[in-house]
């Protein structure tokens, strides 16, 4: 497994990998929304920061929008350009743009069925993550402390 960084300067091509939009959804009291990934689904079972596939040609932002619109019934006001990581498990290789979404608006749910839960940045250790996202928590962790 590898994992390396760059900023968010990219164009929404796959390259042969899967190419996601995901949020760091904070809250007023200042607490991160995650999702429990579907058990059939890759990386199944896990928590992860909520997000979805981008389609061909669809500009990053726009991505994330439709996304949490679409899973949480979430309408982002604001969406700042936080991280990509690229990551390759042994059975796919993803590119994960996270951006920082610090204003929203509508109450989240998990409209496919997904649990979801607000989590002090601090709690997020507690949660099992995919690997490909274990940075971004290590990272919020450490700013926090």
């Amino acid at each position: 497994m590898s994992m390396c960084e760059s900023t968010l300067n990219i164009e929404p091509e796959l390259n042969g990998r899967v190419l996601v939009a995901a949020g760091i959804i904070v809250n007023q009291q200042g607490q991160v929304l995650i999702a429990r990934r579907p058990d059939h689904l890759h990386q199944g079972g896990l928590w992860e920061f909520p997000g979805g596939k981008v389609e061909a040609g669809e500009p990053l932002a726009n991505a994330l929008r439709r996304e949490l619109k679409e899973e949480l019934a979430i309408e982002v006001l604001n969406a700042d350009p936080y991280k990509t990581i690229f990551f390759d498990y042994p059975d796919k290789q993803v590119q994960l743009a996270f951006f920082w979404v610090d204003h929203f608006q509508g109450q989240a749910c998990g409209l496919e069925g997904q649990e979801i839960q607000w989590v002090a940045v601090g709690k997020l250790v507690d949660y099992a993550f995919p690997a490909a996202n274990q940075a971004i928590v290590d990272e919020l962790v450490q700013k926090q402390s």
